[in-house]
């Protein structure tokens, strides 16, 4: 078995392997410590996107195999305690159609309320459904206009009760994207609802200082094919504050592998391998700015979600794309990480904790398996260095205490590290 050390041997259009090991030490050692800002200050959107000392991330909060087992606030304080030990800023959440996403706020108050320490923020995700979605008849040409417009209300509920906690307000998440084929809209739908939320603003219902945005795929910011590129794609890349977008060279491994394997490609070069698929997501939005910047030269860009899994039973594990594992995961956050807090982009990494009930009839699933902390809290290799640099000593997830997985045993890991499939 090789012992892969963590380094990067692969180029992309801003990816600087010769740094990375010096950059990695130093985003550790900064880890855990409080931003250079006053953490009482009250932080506008604009202030806090693409701001290196406010790390964000992706999160819930699910332990169980189903979403009717809600975390508790003193489960999800744990979690917020845990993020905040290893520098997390900034979260994103995903709908308000059930309690996790309000009850994620109300714990952020009340820590803050008891530690002046403490800082938070949210991205609050609202989410957008077509007409009959997630039936066997979904039209996509009509939207739910009522179930949009009660998730919407709930969204400006929240945010005036907590503006200093809710920063951002994303309408739809991959709402756009024509493989969301339970329920995905076309962007009117999305227009429609950004322009009532930034007329609630310039009303002064909502504070000036939100930022009002979609999160969805490269493709469907114009960075695909020509049939995303429409005239009110447009109209909404000028509506909204900033463009949120998706990036995961993971599921390309199997569906897109020409910078994965093949050709002249070395199939047991894996640090190759990783630095390809950090240049991929690069490529990626180079791509979606290229589309914006042409309709509007100032627009913001940042990364809504991109994230890679350290286990899988199907298409990226070993007898598919042999992309999953914990050696590989580390790479892409670390890539990431690099290169966006050196490039002013936020990156809401997915995610924080893996969650079981994402695919709840196979534990092995791609999708339980995101998170850079198990369900347990035991931490992943990309971060086991700041388990070893005591970050989260006197933190627990449900009673467990923050261990390293592999017992922290780098060749126990290494025995799962496989080469890219041939």
């Amino acid at each position: 078995m090789c012992i892969f050390p963590i380094t990067f041997t692969g180029t992309g259009r801003w990816f600087r392997p010769a740094t990375f090991l010096m950059l990695l030490v130093a985003v550790l050692a900064s880890c855990g410590q409080a931003p250079k800002t006053d953490p009482m200050q009250d932080l506008s959107a604009s202030e806090l996107l693409g701001n290196p000392d406010y790390p964000a991330i992706s999160y819930g909060g699910y332990r169980g195999v189903s979403r009717s087992e809600q975390p508790t606030l003193a489960q999800l304080k744990e979690d917020m305690r845990i993020l905040h030990a290893m520098g997390i800023r900034f979260l994103r959440t995903y709908n308000v159609q059930l309690p996790h996403a309000s009850n994620v706020v109300k714990a952020i108050s009340e820590l803050k309320q008891t530690d002046p320490d403490f800082e938070m923020y949210v991205m609050l995700g609202a989410w957008i459904d077509c007409e009959g979605a997630w039936t066997g008849a979904p039209n996509h040409a009509v939207q739910d206009f009522e179930a949009n417009g009660e998730e919407i209300q709930r969204a400006v509920a929240l945010t005036q009760q907590f503006p200093d906690i809710v920063k951002v307000i994303a309408v739809g998440n991959e709402a756009m994207v024509h493989w969301a084929a339970s329920y995905f809209v076309a962007p009117e739908v999305i227009l429609h609802w950004v322009h009532h939320l930034q007329g609630l603003k310039a009303e002064g219902a909502l504070p000036g200082d939100l930022w009002i945005t979609s999160s969805d795929n490269f493709a469907s910011w114009g960075g695909g094919g020509p049939e995303y590129h429409n005239a009110d794609l447009d109209s909404l890349i000028l509506a909204v504050d900033y463009v949120s977008m998706h990036t995961y060279p993971f599921h390309d491994t199997h569906y897109n592998p020409t910078f994965w394997k093949g050709g002249e490609l070395d199939p047991t070069d894996v640090n190759g391998a990783m630095g390809r698929a950090v240049a991929y997501s690069q490529n990626q939005y180079a791509s979606v700015v290229d589309y914006v910047r042409r309709l509007d030269p100032n627009k913001p860009v940042h990364i809504g979600e991109t994230g890679w899994a350290s286990v899988s039973d199907g298409f990226y594990g070993p007898e598919g794309s042999r992309a999953s594992d914990e050696y590989k995961q580390a790479l892409f956050y670390h890539g990431m990480r690099e290169w966006t807090q050196s490039s002013g982009i936020s990156c809401f990494y997915f995610e924080a904790f893996d969650e079981p009930w994402k695919s709840a009839a196979n534990p092995t699933d791609s999708e339980n398996h995101f998170g850079l902390f198990t369900k347990d809290g035991e931490a992943k290799f990309a971060i086991w260095p700041l388990v070893e640099q005591g970050v989260f000593d006197g933190l627990t997830r449900d009673g467990h205490e923050i261990r390293p997985t592999y017992a922290g045993q780098r060749e126990l890991l290494d025995r799962h590290v496989l080469n890219p499939a041939p």
